[in-house]
């Protein structure tokens, strides 16, 4: 029966570092392409290590375009982004987690089931929205649609109701604290490691994003990376040394993030049950 369980064990760790290596392929593929010259993409066969690690290609990316501002305009969208929905998830799932209402759970589920509608679905609606309210070609209407999210208000309501007792609530209600006071005092220190949690996957989402702003904004001050390396694609023909070169600095900050708080990731996750 062990040497059963040691031979599934082994076949299953085989598998995933298989799949692993395949999911790593695109991503190594562009790593190395980011360091090629415009001779070595040309042989045949291709060579997937370099001969020279060419660093130009990362100086190119910066002076085809003003990447430095599509660069901020991407983190003050991820940060705001992140920052709103982190306030309005936890005030969201607070109040569903410890509150009783007519109709809780019948509005819990009307948000929950928001998460598995597509955004092409109502990506046109909004857009008339942002039009009839002049907020086209503009950072507020670029944003705005990263104030809420619904997997955000499941994931914090998750977590309050497992880490925070009715009876720390009750008890700072006896002392006379008011809901806010309490939210802001009780409930979010004891729900820093989901909070942070949720902001990174908010951060990445805002930061990945490209169809909303692709649609949203013409104006290149308010281009974000995603925008701009599109721009790379189309005003400097097929430059795929440059392109790869500008796809690596626009991911560096997501992979930094996870690589530092994929522990806090994980943990929060596994503590809702979603895997």
């Amino acid at each position: 029966m062990k040497r059963t369980m040691n031979a599934g064990a082994v076949v299953k760790s085989v598998c995933l570092a298989v799949g692993a290596f395949f999911m790593l392929i695109p991503f190594l593929w562009m790593l190395s392409t980011a360091f090629k010259t415009p001779a070595e993409l040309n042989i045949w066969p291709p060579k997937f290590l370099p001969n020279t690690l060419a660093w130009d290609n990362f100086v190119g990316v910066f002076k085809a375009a003003p990447f430095e501002l599509y660069f901020l305009n991407s983190l003050l969208m991820a940060a705001i982004s992140a920052s709103c929905i982190v306030l309005t998830s936890t005030v969201a799932g607070y109040i569903f987690a410890k509150f009783r209402f007519f109709g809780r759970d019948a509005l819990f589920a009307l948000i929950l089931a928001t998460a598995i509608v597509p955004f092409e679905i109502y990506m046109i609606p909004l857009y008339l929205q942002m039009r009839a309210l002049d907020l086209v070609n503009t950072f507020l209407g670029l944003v705005m649609p990263y104030f809420i999210m619904s997997f955000g208000i499941f994931f914090m309501r998750q977590n309050i109701m497992q880490q925070i007792p009715d009876e720390i609530i009750e008890s700072a209600r006896v002392e006379g604290a008011s809901e806010w006071r309490t939210l802001f005092q009780v409930v979010m220190p004891l729900c820093a490691p989901p909070m942070s949690a949720l902001g990174i996957f908010a951060f990445i989402e805002a930061w990945n994003s490209f169809v909303w702003p692709l649609l949203v904004v013409n104006v290149k001050e308010l281009y974000t990376m995603e925008l701009g390396l599109a721009m790379f694609q189309s005003s400097f023909g097929i430059d795929i040394s440059v392109v790869s070169a500008g796809s690596l600095i626009s991911i560096t900050p997501i992979l930094l993030v996870f690589i530092f708080l994929r522990r806090r990731i994980l943990d929060s996750i596994s503590r809702t049950g979603l895997k």
